[in-house]
């Protein structure tokens, strides 16, 4: 059984690097892997939002997975995202992710179209059943334009290796209501980076989230306050974190 312990924390969603010409720089992909190592944090999420997943081919994705891969792995907790257009592209970068020893995969739900939850629900199952990873549903209605019902995804935690879910829905109080859907000990990551404290308040276990990226050191030390049940500083902490996202 996985120790979800290791998927607690603070997790810097990987920025897109490309060199001068635009191409996807393995060099400049390894040096900030190699940054987040040293700055400390938890791990990193792969191949999402901020790493422009939808505008980059199958090939390109894997080439920064690889080189994330090269530079920390084994050193740090990796999350990679893996959800693509079609299935057959996302059981494709599951696979490749799997191989390289990843220690979770996440997928958003299918994108463009408005499907039933039926269809989404085998779309996450196909990927799910690709391999032996664990797996965390992505939810960002914002993007999407579906927001994960409790009723599915508590469908989605029968499978063993459904062990959570990215929430970045706005509305803080779903984190709670997804909470309450569990019927295994599963992990909550929030991603509403402005909300931080809103949504460990609610039963969030961490986050995962862009501006991270910038300031890990502020979110880390946010955690710490919250841990410590410091709620003052966390909140002065989240002002400050929220005046640097504002001006972003």
């Amino acid at each position: 059984m996985t120790n979800l312990d290791k998927y607690k924390g603070v997790f810097p969603a990987f920025y897109a690097c490309y060199d001068d010409e635009g191409n996807i720089s393995p060099e400049r992909v390894e040096a900030l892997a190699k940054h987040y190592l040293e700055v400390g944090v938890k791990g990193l999420y792969v191949g999402g939002s901020s790493g422009e997943c939808i505008y980059q081919t199958v090939e390109e994705r894997k080439l920064v997975l690889e080189h994330v891969m090269k530079a920390v792995g084994g050193e740090m907790v990796i999350i990679a995202h893996i959800a693509a257009p079609s299935t057959e592209a996302s059981v494709s970068l599951a696979k490749h992710a799997s191989e390289l020893g990843v220690d979770a995969l996440a997928a958003i739900p299918p994108i463009y179209y408005g499907l039933p939850e039926t269809a989404i629900e085998k779309y996450w199952t196909d990927i799910v059943k690709s391999t032996d990873k664990d797996f965390i549903i992505y939810n960002v209605p914002s993007t999407t334009g579906y927001s994960l019902s409790p009723k599915l995804y508590k469908k989605m935690l029968e499978l063993p290796q459904v062990i959570g879910v990215k929430n970045s829905s706005a509305v803080v109080q779903d984190v709670y209501l997804l909470r309450q859907a569990e019927t295994k000990d599963a992990v909550m990551f929030y991603g509403v980076d402005e909300q931080y404290i809103s949504g460990r308040i609610l039963g969030a276990d961490g986050g995962i989230g862009s501006t991270y990226g910038v300031m890990p050191r502020l979110f880390m030390r946010i955690e710490e306050a919250f841990k410590n049940n410091e709620i003052v500083l966390a909140q002065e902490l989240q002002m400050a974190i929220n005046e640097v996202i504002f001006k972003i």
